[in-house]
């Protein structure tokens, strides 16, 4: 019976063939572990002095939180109106990281602003008058492109005679207005800090805090003035090259 037996057949022959691969194959996987820890390690040692390098320089580096862009404006009303102060420039815009920004929408979202601090004072909402924002609106052109900030322009003309060179319907006559920049740090109205404006809703806000927290001209918005009641006004803005914002706000009493 032994002689018939094959080598291969011998007990436990077999069993040992098959875990010399196993064995093999076992020792291929603990090698290339092997080679992997050691190439992250290596890795590890290579990269964490750049990583550490850049977090460092993070410390020099301002991060701002950027605003959201502008809604769309509550429109004011009429934008072509049949007469205007031949010196309105028409619509001005400038660039900022956040949006376009245009003295148009800027004058939709002061109009809304001035209206909603009315109601908040039970006063009743005035009608946009576009022939009242167009001589706003050169107003403001004029004191950029002269460089002055008054209501009585180098020529000695004050709010009223302005308007009356254009049309005459307004038995009372009013004005505020502001100055301030666009995508610059400023201070902010009523507070100790800075903002920047970078939306034209947050340039119109800015410009209603401004007036809001100056006596005269809350006075003149809230009808306090001891002057006449108004129905109707118009804003004019003018946005410059250089970043200046120049805004009349223009009140008038119909006749």
């Amino acid at each position: 019976m032994d002689r018939d037996r094959r080598p291969d057949d011998r007990p436990g022959h077999r069993g040992a063939n098959r875990r010399e691969p196993a064995v093999l194959r076992s020792l291929f996987r603990l090698l290339v572990f092997a080679l992997v820890v050691a190439a992250l390690v290596v890795a590890t040692v290579t990269l964490a002095p750049i990583v550490l390098e850049d977090l460092d320089s993070f410390e020099d580096v301002e991060i701002v939180d950027r605003p959201a862009p502008s809604a769309d404006p509550p429109p004011a009303g009429e934008r072509d109106p049949e007469v205007t102060d031949p010196a309105d420039p028409g619509v001005s815009s400038q660039e900022t990281d956040v949006e376009p920004v245009t003295s148009d929408a800027v004058e939709d979202f002061v109009h809304a602003e001035v209206n909603d601090r009315r109601a908040d004072h039970d006063l009743e909402a005035l009608e946009w008058d576009g022939l009242v924002a167009s001589v706003a609106r050169a107003h403001s052109y004029d004191m950029a492109d002269r460089e002055y900030f008054a209501h009585t322009n180098p020529d000695g003309e004050d709010p009223l005679d302005r308007f009356s060179a254009v049309d005459d319907y307004c038995r009372g006559y009013g004005e505020n207005i502001a100055l301030t920049w666009l995508d610059s740090p400023v201070d902010s109205p009523g507070g100790d800090e800075t903002t920047t404006y970078q939306t034209a809703e947050a340039l119109a806000e800015g410009l209603v805090d401004q007036w809001m927290n100056s006596t005269e001209h809350r006075e003149a918005i809230l009808e306090e003035h001891g002057g006449p009641d108004w129905d109707r006004g118009g804003v004019g803005v003018y946005l410059a090259d250089d970043g200046g914002v120049y805004a009349t706000h223009n009140f008038c009493t119909e006749w």
